[in-house]
């Protein structure tokens, strides 16, 4: 089972766990496709206003897409097929409030549900980090969703520095990516506080307000991803040279914590 969903109808609350600890909570092809699935799910769910997104364990809320998926991609620097795209909830139509919880390592592919979150809760020993171009990967996707949460030079340093440093819970939450820090014990209770709070409210009102929000930066949003597809086609160095690179890095290379 590559998702874990705990629904509280008393509360309106539905917790969403990535079940995949053995592998850091990596997104896989099922569970893209399972993530996709619930959000548009949830959308019919009267009993649920408010969603909790977190990750099985403590070492990671979510570590990108599984390195072991292939994806066969088409000859063309104009299309990428891109197996995350539609992981989180706003590309799945869903518009009850989203929070992350994020309970460890949060990196690469992370960012496509972190980004598509109302806000983050973190714990305090969660680390922040963007590996791609460590592994001669464009980072597009990715960085065009933390520019809508933090301050240029912020994510500018972290997609550009890959590997070579982590941004701890605590610079996150200065420059706001992160909204409130909590205990790593404490923090499943931390988000479920605010989860009960919003869905105790009015959900056309809540729902409104979140498409309002949206509103405000969807147009620049979606044009900034219109030119991901080509950047990465570009960009990236062929899928033999990226194993090389990622086997060179798992064979030990420190990071600076931030």
């Amino acid at each position: 089972m590559t998702l874990k969903v705990e629904r509280d109808a008393g509360a309106g609350v539905a917790v969403v766990t990535l079940n995949r600890e053995h592998r850091h909570n990596a997104v896989d092809l099922d569970t893209a496709a399972d993530l996709a699935a619930l959000w548009r799910d949830l959308r019919h769910d009267e009993e649920v206003r408010a969603v909790v997104v977190t990750g099985a364990g403590t070492a990671a809320f979510c570590t990108g897409i599984d390195r072991s998926v292939e994806v066969a991609q088409p000859p063309s620097p104009y299309s990428v097929d891109d197996p995350l795209i539609a992981i989180g909830p706003k590309a799945n139509d869903l518009w009850k409030p989203v929070i992350a919880a994020v309970n460890g390592m949060a990196c690469g592919g992370a960012f496509y549900l972190l980004g598509e979150s109302e806000f983050v809760v973190s714990s305090t020993t969660a680390t922040y980090f963007d590996p791609h171009t460590s592994y001669g990967m464009v980072s597009a996707y990715e960085a065009v969703y933390m520019a809508q949460r933090m301050p240029f030079g912020e994510v500018a340093r972290m997609s550009l520095m890959g590997t070579a440093e982590r941004l701890s819970a605590r610079r996150a939450y200065e420059i706001g990516l992160v909204s409130e820090l909590a205990e790593p014990g404490e923090l499943p209770e931390a988000a479920l506080r605010s989860a009960r709070t919003l869905a105790g409210f009015p959900t056309e009102a809540v729902q409104g307000t979140v498409r309002a929000l949206w509103s405000a930066k969807r147009a620049a949003l979606q044009q900034a991803l219109d030119q991901a597809p080509a950047l990465i086609a570009l960009g990236n160095l062929p899928s033999e040279r990226q194993a090389e690179l990622f086997g060179a890095r798992r064979a030990g290379t420190e990071y600076r914590l931030r």
